[in-house]
Protein backbone atom coordinates (compact mmCIF):
# COMPACT_ATOMS: atom_id res chain seq x y z
CA UNK A 1 0.00 0.00 0.00
CA UNK A 2 1.46 3.26 -0.51
CA UNK A 3 1.18 5.82 2.32
CA UNK A 4 0.93 9.29 0.96
CA UNK A 5 1.75 12.32 3.74
CA UNK A 6 -0.86 15.12 3.39
CA UNK A 7 0.41 17.16 5.92
CA UNK A 8 2.08 20.62 5.55
CA UNK A 9 6.01 18.75 6.56
CA UNK A 10 7.88 21.81 5.05
CA UNK A 11 6.20 24.07 7.31
CA UNK A 12 6.42 21.66 10.60
CA UNK A 13 10.28 21.21 9.58
CA UNK A 14 10.46 24.98 9.67
CA UNK A 15 8.87 25.97 12.68
CA UNK A 16 10.90 22.99 14.72
CA UNK A 17 13.87 24.36 12.78
CA UNK A 18 12.68 28.53 14.18
CA UNK A 19 11.45 26.91 17.62
CA UNK A 20 15.46 25.05 17.80
CA UNK A 21 16.78 28.76 16.87
CA UNK A 22 14.88 30.73 19.45
CA UNK A 23 15.57 28.17 21.88
CA UNK A 24 19.05 28.58 21.37
CA UNK A 25 18.91 32.14 21.47
CA UNK A 26 17.28 32.65 24.39
CA UNK A 27 19.48 30.07 25.98
CA UNK A 28 22.55 32.01 25.04
CA UNK A 29 20.75 35.24 26.19
CA UNK A 30 20.51 33.62 29.43
CA UNK A 31 24.30 32.47 29.21
CA UNK A 32 25.54 35.47 28.42
CA UNK A 33 23.50 37.62 31.01
CA UNK A 34 24.70 35.20 33.68
CA UNK A 35 28.69 35.92 32.72
CA UNK A 36 27.95 39.31 32.42
CA UNK A 37 26.21 39.19 35.45
CA UNK A 38 29.42 36.96 36.99
CA UNK A 39 31.56 39.37 35.99
CA UNK A 40 30.14 42.76 36.89
CA UNK A 41 29.79 41.13 40.52
CA UNK A 42 33.43 39.70 40.41
CA UNK A 43 34.17 43.86 39.31
CA UNK A 44 32.20 45.22 42.51
CA UNK A 45 33.90 42.93 44.77
CA UNK A 46 37.12 43.77 43.16
CA UNK A 47 36.28 47.97 43.49
CA UNK A 48 35.03 47.32 46.76
CA UNK A 49 38.19 45.73 47.68
CA UNK A 50 40.22 48.51 46.33
CA UNK A 51 38.79 51.13 48.07
CA UNK A 52 38.88 49.61 51.32
CA UNK A 53 42.99 48.96 50.51
CA UNK A 54 42.53 52.83 49.77
CA UNK A 55 40.74 53.53 53.02
CA UNK A 56 43.29 51.84 54.76
CA UNK A 57 45.72 53.54 53.35
CA UNK A 58 44.59 57.03 53.56
CA UNK A 59 44.21 56.83 57.56
CA UNK A 60 48.30 55.04 57.57
CA UNK A 61 49.18 58.00 55.14
CA UNK A 62 47.25 60.69 57.55
CA UNK A 63 48.67 59.30 60.61
CA UNK A 64 52.53 59.69 59.05
CA UNK A 65 51.48 62.89 57.97
CA UNK A 66 50.51 63.57 61.75
CA UNK A 67 54.15 62.07 62.57
CA UNK A 68 55.96 63.78 60.75
CA UNK A 69 54.36 67.16 61.29
CA UNK A 70 55.50 65.83 65.22
CA UNK A 71 59.08 65.05 63.36
CA UNK A 72 58.96 68.82 62.26
CA UNK A 73 57.92 70.28 65.02
CA UNK A 74 60.56 68.37 67.42
CA UNK A 75 63.77 69.23 64.71
CA UNK A 76 62.48 73.33 65.09
CA UNK A 77 62.28 72.90 68.94
CA UNK A 78 65.57 70.58 68.69
CA UNK A 79 67.15 73.69 66.34
CA UNK A 80 66.33 76.56 68.80
CA UNK A 81 67.31 74.48 71.75
CA UNK A 82 70.78 74.20 70.00
CA UNK A 83 70.88 77.52 69.00
CA UNK A 84 70.03 79.07 72.50
CA UNK A 85 72.61 76.23 73.84
CA UNK A 86 75.41 78.54 70.89
CA UNK A 87 74.29 81.80 72.14
CA UNK A 88 75.04 80.83 75.88
CA UNK A 89 78.72 79.31 74.64
CA UNK A 90 78.95 82.30 72.60
CA UNK A 91 78.18 84.50 75.87
CA UNK A 92 80.17 82.74 77.98
CA UNK A 93 83.53 82.43 75.91
CA UNK A 94 83.16 86.50 74.70
CA UNK A 95 83.16 87.44 78.25
CA UNK A 96 86.89 88.50 77.91
CA UNK A 97 86.77 89.23 74.33
CA UNK A 98 87.22 93.11 75.05
CA UNK A 99 89.86 92.31 76.56
CA UNK A 100 91.68 90.13 73.98
CA UNK A 101 90.12 93.38 71.47
CA UNK A 102 92.42 95.72 73.86
CA UNK A 103 95.63 93.82 74.12
CA UNK A 104 95.89 93.01 70.45
CA UNK A 105 94.96 96.34 69.33
CA UNK A 106 98.03 97.60 71.53
CA UNK A 107 100.13 94.56 70.40
CA UNK A 108 99.64 95.30 66.76
CA UNK A 109 99.90 98.73 66.56
CA UNK A 110 103.59 99.67 64.60
CA UNK A 111 105.56 102.36 65.52
CA UNK A 112 104.19 105.99 64.67
CA UNK A 113 100.59 104.60 64.47
CA UNK A 114 97.80 105.90 67.22
CA UNK A 115 94.74 104.78 67.70
CA UNK A 116 92.52 107.81 68.40
CA UNK A 117 88.96 106.10 68.01
CA UNK A 118 87.40 102.28 68.17
CA UNK A 119 83.72 101.09 67.75
CA UNK A 120 82.72 97.71 67.64
CA UNK A 121 79.59 96.66 66.32
CA UNK A 122 78.43 93.04 66.92
CA UNK A 123 81.95 91.19 65.35
CA UNK A 124 82.96 93.99 63.22
CA UNK A 125 85.62 96.81 64.66
CA UNK A 126 86.29 99.98 63.17
CA UNK A 127 89.09 102.08 64.12
CA UNK A 128 90.23 105.53 63.01
CA UNK A 129 93.89 106.30 63.90
CA UNK A 130 96.58 108.35 62.35
CA UNK A 131 100.27 106.95 61.15
CA UNK A 132 103.64 108.49 60.31
CA UNK A 133 102.94 107.69 56.78
CA UNK A 134 101.29 105.07 54.90
CA UNK A 135 103.67 102.23 55.06
CA UNK A 136 102.77 102.44 58.77
CA UNK A 137 99.28 101.65 58.19
CA UNK A 138 100.50 99.07 55.61
CA UNK A 139 102.51 97.30 58.59
CA UNK A 140 98.94 97.91 60.92
CA UNK A 141 97.45 96.06 57.83
CA UNK A 142 99.92 93.26 57.42
CA UNK A 143 100.06 92.23 61.47
CA UNK A 144 95.97 92.26 61.59
CA UNK A 145 96.33 89.60 59.10
CA UNK A 146 99.00 86.99 59.94
CA UNK A 147 100.48 88.59 63.76
CA UNK A 148 97.29 87.94 65.72
CA UNK A 149 94.48 85.01 65.92
CA UNK A 150 91.64 87.45 66.70
CA UNK A 151 91.33 89.59 63.74
CA UNK A 152 90.53 88.31 60.39
CA UNK A 153 89.76 90.48 56.94
CA UNK A 154 91.18 93.52 57.83
CA UNK A 155 90.10 96.03 55.07
CA UNK A 156 91.62 99.56 54.81
CA UNK A 157 88.00 101.82 54.49
CA UNK A 158 90.24 105.05 53.70
CA UNK A 159 93.22 107.13 54.06
CA UNK A 160 93.48 110.82 54.03
CA UNK A 161 96.71 112.66 54.19
CA UNK A 162 96.64 115.39 56.80
CA UNK A 163 98.68 117.68 59.10
CA UNK A 164 99.38 117.24 62.48
CA UNK A 165 100.30 120.59 64.93
CA UNK A 166 103.61 119.76 67.18
CA UNK A 167 103.71 123.07 68.30
CA UNK A 168 102.34 126.57 67.01
CA UNK A 169 105.09 127.05 64.67
CA UNK A 170 105.62 122.98 63.60
CA UNK A 171 103.57 120.91 61.70
CA UNK A 172 104.08 117.41 60.24
CA UNK A 173 102.49 115.37 57.62
CA UNK A 174 100.30 112.49 58.85
CA UNK A 175 98.07 109.64 57.39
CA UNK A 176 94.82 109.71 58.56
CA UNK A 177 93.03 106.19 57.91
CA UNK A 178 89.92 104.07 59.01
CA UNK A 179 90.79 100.37 59.21
CA UNK A 180 87.37 97.69 59.44
CA UNK A 181 88.19 94.34 60.69
CA UNK A 182 86.40 91.23 61.81
CA UNK A 183 86.93 90.24 65.87
CA UNK A 184 87.03 85.99 66.07
CA UNK A 185 85.47 84.58 68.55
CA UNK A 186 87.28 83.32 71.68
CA UNK A 187 86.44 79.21 70.38
CA UNK A 188 87.45 79.97 67.14
CA UNK A 189 91.00 81.94 68.25
CA UNK A 190 91.96 79.78 70.32
CA UNK A 191 91.71 76.62 67.88
CA UNK A 192 93.41 79.14 65.30
CA UNK A 193 96.88 79.88 68.01
CA UNK A 194 97.01 75.80 68.84
CA UNK A 195 97.30 75.07 64.64
CA UNK A 196 100.46 77.19 64.88
CA UNK A 197 102.18 75.70 67.49
CA UNK A 198 101.58 71.59 66.39
CA UNK A 199 103.19 72.69 63.57
CA UNK A 200 106.13 73.90 65.50
CA UNK A 201 105.85 70.88 67.55
CA UNK A 202 106.24 68.56 64.39
CA UNK A 203 109.13 70.58 62.74
CA UNK A 204 110.99 70.64 66.14
CA UNK A 205 110.53 67.03 65.97
CA UNK A 206 111.98 66.48 62.38
CA UNK A 207 114.83 68.47 62.92
CA UNK A 208 115.70 66.45 65.70
CA UNK A 209 115.40 63.44 63.91
CA UNK A 210 118.97 63.67 61.65
CA UNK A 211 120.69 64.50 64.88
CA UNK A 212 120.09 61.91 66.67
CA UNK A 213 120.73 59.57 63.86
CA UNK A 214 124.23 61.38 62.97
CA UNK A 215 125.00 61.06 66.88
CA UNK A 216 124.56 57.42 66.72
CA UNK A 217 126.81 56.88 63.42
CA UNK A 218 129.39 58.67 65.89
Amino acid sequence: MILINLLPHREVARKRRRDIFNFSLGASALAGGLIAGMVFLWFQAAISSQQGTNGVLESEIKKLEAQIADIVGLESEIAALRARQQAVEDLQSDRNLPVHLLTEVVNQLPDGVFISKMVQVDQTVTLNGVAQSNERVADLLRNLTSNTPWFTKPELVEIVAGTLALSPREQKRVSNFVVRVKLVRSSEAEKKAVKPVETASAGAGAAAAPVSSQNVKK
